[in-house]
């Protein structure tokens, strides 16, 4: 794999994850560059989260290399989670504090003092309209109003890269619009994102992206150019020809 460039946030060559005999991740290649908006798509159980797991230092993988941040995935998992923003698919907040002391606590996690933190706060209310939801317990909140939260404890250390696993599942598509415009516009700032997602109409808001299928990369590219390329009207029937084509290719083998 060649060395990280300036530009790459995130590369990945040949990487693989076993559970027994089970391949969830099969060998995956695959570049994100630094303020880029990219995509990972596939249907549950494709190993996105595998994926994102092993980028984020939570999970070993079998075989293979990778760099986020220009660090190894092996030897420097430790200083990877202090520059990236992890947002799980499932609410990882305490449901028993309000939204504030849930924020002030993970702020007091990433080393953050209590000023820097309330300041923090202050530009990520701005950001994400946090204000009406502060006060109340975690508990409370509709899920829509969860996820803003989760995103914005997600960016009180100011990460570099950005990882979300399935962040609009279950949440409106009023709200799912608002929050790809709050991606683009941390991508404007220079966060690179990178986003699971089995939703193909939000594929289309991303700058490139790469479709997963039983553990391996089946296509990468930017959404028009698949698109163009499979001669198809939009990214839901792609993603139905591509599944179709490589279970076929399975079947035989």
């Amino acid at each position: 794999m060649e060395q990280p460039t300036n530009s790459n946030a995130v590369e990945t060559d040949e990487l693989t994850r076993r559970f027994g005999r089970f391949t969830a991740v099969d060998r995956v290649t695959l570049t994100v560059r630094r303020g880029e908006v990219f995509g990972f798509l596939g249907a549950n159980g494709a190993g996105k989260t595998t994926v994102i797991r092993m980028l984020c230092g939570l999970l070993a993988p079998t075989s293979g290399r990778g760099t986020v941040a220009g660090m190894d995935i092996y030897r420097e998992a430790e200083r990877i989670k202090r520059r990236i923003g992890y947002m799980s698919q499932k609410f990882s907040l305490y449901p028993d504090l309000t939204g504030l002391e849930n924020l002030r606590f993970y702020g007091a996690a990433f080393g953050l003092d209590r000023a820097a933190v309330l300041a923090r706060i202050d530009e990520l209310s701005q950001l994400l309209k946090l204000e009406a939801l502060l006060g109340r317990l975690a508990a409370s909140l509709p899920i829509g109003w969860r996820q803003r939260l989760a995103l914005a404890a997600a960016l009180l250390h100011r990460p570099q890269i950005l990882f979300l696993d399935e962040p609009t599942g279950g949440v409106d598509p009023a709200y799912r619009r608002r929050f790809w415009d709050t991606l683009y516009q941390l991508a404007d700032e220079g966060v690179t994102v990178f986003v699971t997602t089995h939703y193909m109409d939000e594929a289309e808001y991303c700058h490139r992206l790469s479709i997963m299928h039983r553990g391996r990369i089946v296509e990468q590219g930017q959404p028009r150019q698949l698109i163009e390329k499979h001669r198809v009207s939009h990214l839901d029937e792609l993603f139905v020809e591509l599944v179709k084509r490589h279970e076929a290719a399975d079947a035989q083998n």
